[in-house]
């Protein structure tokens, strides 16, 4: 697994020497610490260590479970053979908990501030994060998380249907919160909202654009929540209800490369050594002709080292294969600076629309939806989109989720874990069984909780456990196919 490389948010502040005559309570202050935040100095350090745990989340681990790259070679036990333990997801779990933490100073810094964007912004992140934990264990801590302050040192795990409702209650919170005439008071990562008078109503389109994301993972569940009615909501009201417009809108962060703005991985290397890209993911470009296949890929070698074009190896290859070529891998530059790091691209949100118009959820046509995302998808990576793209029957619009999923999918690369929970939702895309994925060949529907929990938090890990159903992979959660 690649280390996470974090830079420090806030200046080592040095302490005085005490004299004798200081009290207890000032004595034990840790002067480390700032102990009344304001807002603005609070949101980089989340936007910044948060994006940079996606990016590594997509590289370590979706990559490898949804056939976009493999260890390679490897004869052993691997995550790209679904090779999971309680350690799987520990670092997620905990850089979480620990930037939620800083939400939560964010949100209370805000409020104390009367600072309505910075609140809105507070509970956007909060929903942002607190969704992917949740669509990867099920249920977790959630309502009394973050309360140490308060006395609450083991928390309850709530169940993942009320965090979803939590969340979305949260998220319309937050769009009627935004005053889209003001700028932030500090710098902002992801929309430059301290200095574009554009920025604070961008991050009004990324509340209600995860609202969907929301509401479309938990379809299945209509009737339980008003999932249909909340979507027609946003959809029917674009002025109280604006969404993403275009790539320029999409959650994006720009490493530029210049000190703070660095690099996940530190060294471009680390990116290639000892994996392959997978031939499921290097095939499905090729079949359609894509214009990133070498913004994506090198190419594969013979046994003379001659360039015989893109080829992956197989995921999960039968144990004794051997290869009489060495794989295309991940291109280098996908590591180096300067790159984007996408949190919610556009083209996502298009696909989201596609399904829900093909569906019947929403007017608008499906097909349109579908071009515009895999348009969308092509040009945020900064390719042009061939000009008979859409006649090659590969890629052509088709009204079925097999279809429209796949070219999600590709337009998830980069993205965090959306491509497993998307897998997860809809069956989708259909990976081959190359003969040697563990688990008998079946996707894990989610992550074993970690072993803190399990040591620190022991009786509620158990009645969590119980109310699951299990702790293994093979658990099905709340909105689970």
């Amino acid at each position: 697994m690649k280390k996470l490389i974090y830079i420090s948010a806030f200046l080592v502040l040095l302490g005085t020497a005490v004299s004798c005559d200081r009290n207890l309570d000032e004595i034990n202050k840790d002067q480390s610490r700032i102990n009344t935040p304001v807002a603005s100095s609070l949101l980089l350090p989340v936007q910044y260590n948060m994006a940079s745990v996606g990016y590594n989340r997509a590289n370590d681990f979706t990559f490898d479970l949804m056939q976009v790259s493999l260890d390679f070679p490897n004869e052993g036990n691997s995550l790209s053979r679904y090779y999971i333990t309680e350690n799987t997801g520990s670092g997620f779990w905990n850089n979480s908990y620990r930037w939620l933490k800083q939400v939560d100073d964010l949100k209370k810094a805000a409020i104390d501030e009367g600072d309505k964007n910075y609140e809105a912004i507070a509970l956007v992140l909060n929903a942002w994060i607190y969704s992917n934990l949740t669509d990867t264990y099920g249920d977790i801590p959630f309502s009394e998380a973050l309360k140490l302050d308060e006395g609450i040192l083991q928390p309850k795990f709530d169940r993942q249907k009320d965090i979803y409702v939590k969340l979305l209650d949260d998220l319309k919170t937050a769009n009627s919160l935004f005053i889209t005439n003001k700028v932030l008071t500090g710098n902002d990562l992801f929309y430059k909202a301290e200095s574009d008078a554009n920025g604070i109503t961008n991050w009004k389109k990324f509340c209600n654009s995860l609202s969907l994301r929301l509401l479309t993972r938990i379809l299945s569940k209509n009737g339980e929540v008003n999932v249909h009615a909340r979507i027609q909501e946003i959809i029917g009201n674009p002025t109280v209800y604006p969404i993403f417009q275009s790539n320029a809108d999409g959650a994006k962060l720009d490493i530029s490369g210049v000190s703070p703005l660095m690099p996940p991985i530190a060294r471009p290397q680390d990116f290639t050594t000892g994996r392959a890209a997978s031939e499921f993911f290097v095939s499905t470009l090729k079949n359609n002709n894509d214009p990133r296949l070498a913004m994506f890929f090198s190419q594969a070698k013979d046994l003379n080292n001659v360039n015989i074009g893109y080829k992956g190896a197989p995921s999960g290859y039968p144990f004794g294969t051997t290869f009489d070529y060495q794989p295309s891998n991940l291109n280098q530059n996908l590591a180096k600076a300067p790159l984007k790091i996408l949190m919610y691209p556009y083209a996502e949100l298009q696909f989201i629309l596609s399904e829900l118009a093909f569906k019947g959820i929403i007017q608008g046509s499906a097909q349109t939806y579908y071009e515009n995302g895999v348009k969308a998808a092509i040009e945020q990576w900064g390719a042009v989109v061939p000009a008979n793209y859409f006649s090659n029957s590969n890629v052509a619009y088709q009204p079925n989720m097999e279809r429209i999923m796949l070219q999600k999918y590709v337009a998830l690369f980069f993205v965090d874990q959306q491509q497993w929970f998307e897998k997860r939702r809809t069956g989708f895309p259909v990976l081959p069984d190359n003969g040697g994925l563990l688990n008998g060949g079946a996707m894990p529907k989610r992550l074993m909780y970690p072993p803190n929990p399990k040591v620190l938090n022991t009786a509620n890990y158990q009645a969590a456990v119980q109310q699951m159903g299990g702790d293994d992979v093979n658990v099905r959660m709340w909105w689970n196919k």
